[in-house]
């Protein structure tokens, strides 16, 4: 080697920055590693994923699937530290092709009994006693076994009654030839994730059952910046946000979780643990979300947009 020999100061500069540079390493193997696992625990929810052979002789299933969401709201800051609108909206939007104004997942600023205000994203409920399907007159809202709250499109009839039975607000309906993309109607209709949309008929969230299936996470979850929602089986007690992994049932006592307007006896799938955003360090008294955008440059010809 040729050179000078580096002074006791230059020494000591390098092997601080060699330091850093191994503890930076260290965090990103220990990140991905556990990224990993969450995301295989997805597909370990499912009998497909899991190696179990379907029933035979044509019996039921000896256990179904009971989808649940977490919202963490200590983790929630309405995407504000990234100066964005609520990305778990626009990738619930990008993803199900809604038509403006739906917002399915929707982020609400809300006011806070003691001053400031916090974020509360609020998909459809999935309500295992749900009013909308008792008022439905024509079975085109029905529960699946899996406890998801669906709506049939080619049955809907759009007398919104179910609309006005909802408590939580969280059904919209096409008033027109929806503003959505043209190649949103080349898609194979499927109850499961309501494509195409269609003239006089209701959509809301459907809570992604397809996509649990296939071992993904909801859009609105893996969109999610902070890592807030979590998505998960009742019956397997287990939910993951993409980055971890939870005992479900432990992770709801132990953070106090809530649902939604417990009193109507609605049992919601989706539980909230409180918070104004202070884990990502936001302060109840910055105020102010940006505006959900629909990214279509191109609509299907005829289309309209509405005020909801």
């Amino acid at each position: 080697m040729s050179g000078a020999r580096p002074t006791d100061e230059a020494q000591a500069e390098n092997y601080s920055k060699w330091q850093m540079s191994r503890r930076r390493l260290l965090k990103l193997m220990g990140a991905a590693g556990v990224a990993a696992v969450a995301t295989s625990m997805i597909p370990g929810l499912l009998p497909k994923a899991a190696g179990a052979s379907p029933p035979a002789n044509g019996q039921k299933p000896t256990r179904l699937r009971k989808w649940a969401m977490v919202i963490d709201l200590r983790r929630c800051d309405g995407c504000q530290g990234i100066d964005l609108p609520p990305q778990c909206t626009e990738a619930c939007i990008q993803g199900h092709y809604a038509p403006e104004p739906m917002e399915w997942i929707q982020a609400y600023e809300h006011d806070l009994p003691g001053g400031g205000t916090q974020f509360i994203p609020t998909p459809c409920q999935q309500c295992q006693n749900a009013p909308c399907v008792n008022v439905c007159p024509v079975g085109a809202t029905f529960a699946t076994p899996e406890g998801t709250i669906l709506i049939d499109q080619q049955r809907c009839i759009g007398c919104r009654m179910c609309m006005a039975a909802c408590p939580y607000d969280r059904r919209f309906f096409n008033w027109g030839t929806p503003p959505v993309p043209p190649e949103s109607i080349l898609a194979d209709y499927h109850d499961e994730h309501k494509l195409p949309a269609e003239r006089g008929t209701v959509m809301k969230c459907d809570f992604c059952p397809d996509m649990a299936r296939a071992g993904k996470l909801p859009y609105c979850a893996q969109a999610c910046p902070t890592n807030a929602i979590y998505y998960g089986d009742l019956e397997e007690d287990i939910a993951t946000n993409g980055v971890e992994v939870v005992k479900l049932s432990k992770f709801l006592a132990g953070n106090q979780a809530y649902r939604q307007k417990e009193d109507l006896g609605t049992k919601p799938r989706v539980y909230y643990i409180g918070g104004h955003g202070e884990a990502v360090g936001r302060s109840p008294y910055q105020r102010g979300r940006k505006a959900t955008t629909w990214p279509w440059q191109e609509k299907i010809k005829g289309a309209r947009t509405w005020r909801r």
